[in-house]
């Protein structure tokens, strides 16, 4: 009789272990879906709204550093 109640628990473990993955990945995945939405909303609107064409190679130049050693003159 002791093993049938062991069976017992470890068989309803493992079906609370798929209802507890449900109720924490379902929540993950809309708020994530939700934000990456909105995200895309907000740099339309702002491509839309910022006039003029950006100098996205002036941008890069401007980030590139070339590195120097300390041992060169």
């Amino acid at each position: 009789m002791k093993k049938l109640h062991f069976v017992v628990i470890i068989a309803s473990v493992f079906f609370l272990q798929a209802c507890v993955h449900k109720i924490v990945t379902v929540p993950a995945k809309v708020a994530y879906k939700t934000t990456k939405g909105v995200v895309k909303g907000t740099v339309a609107v702002g491509k839309a709204i910022i006039p003029g064409d950006s100098d996205d190679d002036d941008d890069k130049k401007d980030k590139i550093k070339p590195y120097l050693s300390p041992m060169s003159f």
